[in-house]
């Protein structure tokens, strides 16, 4: 285990004393949260007076995802690997370890990207985690589906993280590589079965085959800091072909909220190799289609070409491979991969066929340089929608926006008091996420909604003069 507090903090103190002790980084991690929620570091940049406010936001994060505040601290760990084990136990004794996953390409700690089996690992690594994982269900009698987590840090050490005992989101990608229905599974030990391939005299741990990548597919901007965006899902089209599978919650006319995850749903591609597996996902990436609400597909689309992601050493070890937890949140450059523009990719475009030099061609055109044409030939107009700049436009001085469509959480500042550009002067949430807003300028704030107001996204909160 990491160095960290054994019993929930009941004060930011706590936490600054042991980051005192301890020295930095620290991670401050809610007590009853998950999926990034109420996770906090504290870095070296950041300095120890950053440590209240981080106690103080993932405790409010977590209160509002969980419904319990508590947090402990520990120490983290730098450019670590999420390494996890998927677990079923029966009644019957047996725990089998169906495989490993790695889920390192992660934002603000919640996972974007995982692939079975883990790749890069030492022999004497995989079985560390195989066997800890196996040997901390059986001492707890544990029953069902369960992932154990551990952190490999960059020197190779491997580190206990924590139990989730339910099934995950990505257990997926152990499916298709492992052949093991795991919700079936579940159905299974909770009649009291063994496990079916315990019962038709097979190994304890199935053997693998293949490899497989998981894609969440969230409501999220890339190009403004992944920041949530709800709203209604006008295109849902999803790619085909072999080895490519989707889990999805949502269709075209979906409504997606701003109370809940962001998540609307799963990419999960098989290939006999991991090079195959990429190559299928650039293609199933690229024919994904959806509308109406920006989504993480430009950073995927990315990422199945970065290097850091992708290389690989002739021996088939880790060779370049430099993706670590966060990674995404510290050296991830919008459209560095691709060469395109992120904000670009997200223009919904109309397309219409053009007869060039007797050949038909077919052309997409952003749908807004169409305008009346398009609402002519029967395609209906849009109600117009003001822009950030003509809502910013109403105030005096520079003006602070909201990112996204969320919720005023709290002022970080008075009303009337003197900011420095920068400086962080409140905080909004929206899907369970909280984001700072800094001030776009020196001068005086002037606070135009309050905490607990509603903020549409460009929303003016205040201005600066």
């Amino acid at each position: 285990l990491a160095p960290g507090t054994s019993e929930p903090l009941q004060s930011w103190e706590e936490a600054h004393a042991f980051a005192e002790e301890h020295g930095l980084p620290v991670v401050i991690k809610a007590a009853f949260g998950g999926g990034g929620r109420g996770l906090k570091i504290v870095t070296r940049e950041d300095g120890l007076d950053a440590v209240e406010d981080a106690f103080l936001s993932a405790g409010r994060e977590a209160g509002e995802a969980f419904g319990r505040t508590e947090c402990f601290v520990e120490k983290f760990l730098e450019t670590p690997r999420h390494v996890e084990a998927q677990v079923l136990a029966d009644t019957h004794g047996h725990v089998s370890v169906v495989g490993l996953r790695d889920c390192s390409t992660q934002r603000r700690f919640q996972k974007l990207v995982e692939e079975a089996p883990a790749p890069f690992l030492t022999t004497g690594q995989r079985e560390q985690i195989t066997e800890g994982a196996r040997s901390i269900c059986a001492a707890a009698g544990y029953v069902g589906a369960g992932t154990v987590e551990f952190i490999v840090a960059a020197d190779g050490t491997v580190s206990f993280l924590e139990v989730n005992t339910r099934v995950q989101v990505e257990h997926p990608v152990t499916e298709v590589t492992s052949g093991v229905d795991i919700v079936a599974e579940q159905f299974r030990i909770a009649f009291g079965e063994e496990l079916s391939w315990i019962a038709a005299g097979e190994p304890l741990d199935p053997a693998s085959s293949g490899h497989a990548i998981e894609f969440r597919i969230n409501a999220e901007d890339v190009a403004n800091g992944f920041v949530p965006c709800p709203g209604t899902v006008t295109e849902f089209r999803v790619p085909t072909g072999p080895g490519i599978r989707v889990d999805a919650g949502v269709v075209s006319g979906s409504t997606i909220p701003g109370f809940y995850d962001s998540m609307l749903g799963k990419l999960i591609v098989w290939g006999p190799t991991r090079d195959v597996a990429l190559r299928r996902a650039r293609a199933a990436l690229d024919e994904f289609v959806i509308t109406g609400v920006r989504t993480v597909l430009p950073f995927h689309r990315d990422h199945v070409r970065a290097p850091e992601f992708t290389a690989v050493a002739s021996d088939g070890s880790a060779g370049e491979f430099g993706v670590y937890t966060d990674w995404v949140d510290s050296h991830y450059v919008p459209g560095a991969a691709t060469g395109g523009d992120i904000e670009d990719a997200y223009i919904e475009r109309t397309e219409i066929s053009v007869e060039i030099d007797g050949r038909l061609h077919r052309v997409g055109i952003p749908a807004g340089v169409l305008g009346s044409v398009v609402s002519g030939a029967g395609a209906g107009s849009a109600a117009p929608v003001a822009s950030e700049a003509s809502a910013a436009s109403a105030v005096s001085g520079t003006p602070v926006t909201s990112p996204f469509d969320g919720t005023v959480v709290e002022w970080k500042v008075d009303d009337g008091a003197q900011v420095s550009k920068g400086d962080t002067v409140v905080a909004i949430e929206a899907m369970k996420m909280e984001r700072a807003v800094t001030a776009p300028a020196d001068g005086v704030l002037h606070i135009t909604l309050n905490a607990g107001d509603h903020a549409a996204r460009g929303a003016v909160l205040g201005a600066v003069e």
